[in-house]
């Protein structure tokens, strides 16, 4: 089955929160465990995380998973 198939997404505030906190994509890639890559592809929303992943980089923004990460589904995208 085709990726997207159920035309639903994952978005994200990955960027914004991260320089809210001033620090760079490597920074934030160091601290949650990740290559620097996997940050600047989540950021531009070309890649959704894992849901660990997500929660790590929701626990070291301390703030809600919710807050961070948001599912679009099908019906709710701008297509």
């Amino acid at each position: 089955m085709k990726k997207d198939t159920f035309g639903d997404s994952i978005t994200n505030k990955v960027y914004e929160f991260r320089v809210l906190k001033r620090m760079s994509q490597s920074e934030l890639a160091e601290a949650v465990g990740v290559s620097k890559q996997t940050i600047f592809v989540m950021e531009k929303n070309n890649y959704s995380p894992s849901l660990i992943l997500a929660y790590r980089i929701a626990n070291f923004f301390e703030v809600d998973i919710k807050e961070i990460f948001t599912y679009v589904g099908k019906d709710e995208s701008n297509d």
